[in-house]
């Protein structure tokens, strides 16, 4: 196993902070991309003068010295160096990749140590107050480095898909919700091919089979069957228990996921006094505060909970519209965002009142094509979920690696059929 070594960063390296200079945003002779702190995360900062400048090369480490993300670093980039940022030059015995591994995962760390009253700023002494563990041997740090680098790949490759996902889901959503699909599958031709297809609505063509309805005709004939609270004394802070009924948050409603995870309870006794809050299963959740109009399916797993004053719970007639639908249009559809906008005067949304969600109107296509459009979007909803949940997989993998592989407290026998297998 190869020796480990731990030195102050200002032994490894040499500090050297990026100066201000004439920037812009196309490239212009004697331009060359500049490293500001959109680069550290992969963005187009633009370019910069190189007169004067302080330049990188793919071998240095960058940290972003000033701001709220600094500590950030990158590596293997080339350009012009921000006055925000600083470029640390390695002494030969930490590899560049080495060391940017390892001032990423002390990110917090740096974070805690910043200074500065207005903006924050890595503190000075930076260079004394961290230690660098590496290992002695070159050949270890390159192998590790090699593993990190692959997990890395994956992760950006997984990013890639989820993104790609993304944009065919949100694609066909919009395709299915304004042209629908015939009895075999398949979309209708665009209004512009077939206009004897369609009709207008004032939330613009559809269908001629389809509907045109407020989301108060769409509410299940249920009591409470659009709902917010308990307000005031009805449900004290003093009277949430450690364990009990699940009180939900908007923490718990993101969008399109009900996220099942609980932080406040009520008694058996508390939720039989507030019985007309309570949620069931294939409700519709949406946030009123934090991010307003988040919106989730409450899972047919959650068989009682307690909604609160941050969420309105809306229980839908299921035999005219399948929730799961709606919860889309609420998340994504342009006529939603369009008649939220306008009820609030075009402003920033801070609530949503009872008569705004009301009087919502939304498409509603027959049952039996509600199902074939519930379907695709089961199956585009699944892929993107799978790359979702592949992609928290590999980031909780290599958040164990960079442990294991930076530290040195878990010997690590590295060979190449290991790096194979990442």
């Amino acid at each position: 196993m190869s020796e480990w070594i731990s030195k102050p960063l200002g032994k490894t390296v040499t500090f050297q902070k990026g100066r201000k200079v004439e920037t812009s945003a196309e490239e212009l002779p004697g331009y060359q991309r500049y490293l500001g702190a959109g680069s550290l995360v992969g963005k187009n900062d633009g370019y910069a003068s190189t007169v004067n400048a302080v330049r990188a090369t793919s071998k240095d480490v960058l940290m972003l010295w000033d701001g709220e993300r600094s500590g950030l670093v990158g590596y293997n980039l080339e350009g012009v160096v921000s006055s925000t940022v600083s470029k640390l030059a390695t002494l030969g015995e930490v590899t560049a990749p080495y060391l940017y591994y390892f001032l990423s995962r002390n990110f917090e760390w740096i974070q805690n140590r910043r200074t500065g009253t207005g903006v924050p700023h890595v503190p000075k002494d930076l260079g004394r107050i961290m230690s660098v563990d590496f290992p002695k041997c070159e050949e270890t740090q390159k192998q590790i480095t090699t593993i990190l680098q692959t997990i890395d790949e994956a992760i950006e490759q997984t990013e890639a898909l989820i993104e790609k996902y993304s944009l065919v889901k949100a694609g066909m959503m919009h395709d299915l919700f304004t042209r629908g699909l015939t009895p075999d599958g398949k979309l209708r031709p665009p209004r512009e091919e077939a206009p004897d297809l369609y009709k207008e609505t004032p939330i613009g063509w559809l269908p001629k089979e389809w509907d045109c309805s407020d989301l108060q005709d769409l509410l299940a004939p249920l009591p409470n069957n659009l709902r917010s609270g308990p307000f005031g004394s009805a449900l004290l802070k003093s009277e949430l228990v450690e364990d009990g009924i699940p009180f939900l948050g908007i923490d718990n409603i993101h969008v399109e996921r009900f996220v099942p995870v609980y932080r406040r309870f009520v008694s058996d006794r508390k939720y039989r006094e507030l019985i007309k809050y309570s949620v069931r299963p294939n409700d519709l959740v949406i946030t009123i505060m934090g991010t307003v109009g988040r919106c989730a399916v409450v899972p047919e797993t959650v068989e009682t909970a307690l909604s609160s004053k941050h969420l309105w719970t809306i229980s839908l007639d299921q035999s005219a519209v399948i929730p799961a639908l709606v919860c889309w249009q609420m998340n994504y559809a342009f006529w939603v965002k369009k008649w939220f906008r306008r009820e609030t005067q075009g402003g920033i949304m801070d609530a949503i009142q009872s008569k705004t969600l009301k009087t919502l109107k939304l498409p509603v296509p027959p049952m039996p094509e509600q199902i074939l459009i519930a379907d695709r979007y089961t199956a585009l909803s699944g892929q993107l979920r799978f790359e979702q949940e592949r992609l928290g997989k590999l980031q909780l993998q290599k958040a164990g690696l960079m442990h294991d592989l930076l530290t040195g407290e878990v010997p690590v026998k590295i060979d190449e059929a290991e790096v194979a297998h990442v």
